[in-house]
């Protein structure tokens, strides 16, 4: 799955593996982590400088997180948990990897909601404005096995459901709602 997004009347493109992970410390893990899922997700754009420049917002719900898997909670990269800012990576087409695991295989089900957005910077306000998205995971059943869920696209909807959530948790800024590519273009 490799969402294709416009961004200022220029083409893009998402290109998302998840894979399960052999060797964990080849991806910098505890070798308790072989066998759950890894995502990475590369951004394709032709923008130069500040066009190219991008964020990636994801939402976990886990049925470990503190609605017992109810809702979906930020999931910042833990360097900057405390970063009052919704990217968990942001640069010049910015790459998306993360690799969750547990050191007890419980049973668990974990989805994330990753978004790729940007910033407009001649705006006085912040604003995070998504392209594309996609949502991916994984469950570990009572057995211990871990099943990784696919990569499947998400939608305006999707994003549209966070809003309230984004705003409340970052009040800082503004998050502009996922147009359709066509809507955009005009």
């Amino acid at each position: 799955m490799n969402p294709s997004f416009l961004r200022e009347d220029l083409q893009g493109a998402v290109t998302v593996t998840l894979e399960r992970v052999g060797d964990p410390a080849a991806v910098g893990k505890h070798p308790s982590s072989a066998g759950f899922p890894s995502c990475t997700a590369v951004v394709d754009y032709p923008g130069k400088g500040y066009r190219a420049m991008f964020g990636w917002v994801q939402l976990v719900r886990s049925t470990d997180n503190s609605s017992e898997g109810a809702a979906f909670d930020m999931d910042p990269f833990y360097l900057f948990e405390d970063a009052p800012s919704p990217y968990a990576f942001f640069g010049l087409n910015p790459t998306l990897f993360d690799a969750p695991s547990r050191a007890e295989r419980a049973v668990l089900d974990w989805t994330a909601h990753s978004f790729l957005a940007w910033t407009p910077m001649d705006d006085a306000e912040r604003r995070v404005v998504p392209p594309a998205g996609f949502s991916w995971g994984f469950g570990i059943d009572a057995a211990g096995e871990i099943a990784l869920h696919g990569v499947q696209p998400l939608a305006a909807e999707d994003w549209a459901e966070h809003l309230p959530y984004l705003g409340t948790s970052y009040p800082g800024w503004g998050f502009d709602k996922w147009l359709p590519e066509a809507a955009r273009s005009r």
